[in-house]
């Protein structure tokens, strides 16, 4: 299934959680979002505050919990899990071990899909998206959307051979 959406229309474009063949959606975040995850359930004010989330709002994490309770998994890869504990890392005080905890129950939770490097960094996105951004649009299959509020990896991913991927506009973008 190709979801399409374009950020000017997408206000809950992010609703349909089945496939072409009517098999539940399981999302690939990408680490913006991991981190947007993350932050919201172990202090929803934090979102907006928090040093690699400034363009979220808390709204923005009440959407993703929404978007994603329909989905039967979220996915993760080791590269976006790297990612998203080097920004939580930024967080400082006693809501530094909180929201590593809060990572480290996601990780036991979730199912981690590995893309050997080898493999992304033969992908033509490798060398303007990087080796995170590569490995999510190899892992991306019908049944396995890529979820991402990265317009770039969005336009990458629909570009690319899997097609499949769904932009989670953000409340602050314009």
């Amino acid at each position: 299934m190709e979801a399409e959406c374009f950020p000017s229309e997408i206000e809950y474009c992010c609703s349909q959680n089945r496939t072409s063949s009517g098999a539940v959606v399981q999302y690939i975040i990408d680490s913006n979002l991991l981190v947007l995850l993350v932050v919201g359930r172990v202090n929803h004010s934090l979102v907006g505050r928090h040093r690699r989330l400034k363009q979220f709002v808390p709204e923005d994490f009440d959407r993703l919990v929404e978007v994603l309770t329909g989905a039967d998994r979220i996915l993760v890869t080791p590269n976006t899990l790297t990612e998203a504990s080097n920004l939580l890392a930024y967080q400082r005080g006693p809501e530094r071990a909180r929201l590593s905890e809060e990572l480290r129950r996601l990780i036991e939770r979730e199912i981690e899909i590995v893309v050997p490097s080898v493999v992304a960094a033969t992908r033509s996105e490798f060398r303007r998206l990087g080796l995170t951004d590569a490995a999510l649009i190899e892992a991306a299959s019908d049944e396995r959307q890529l979820l991402t509020a990265d317009l770039k990896l969005f336009r990458a991913a629909l570009s690319s051979d899997a097609r499949a991927a769904v932009y989670f506009r953000v409340a602050n973008q314009g």
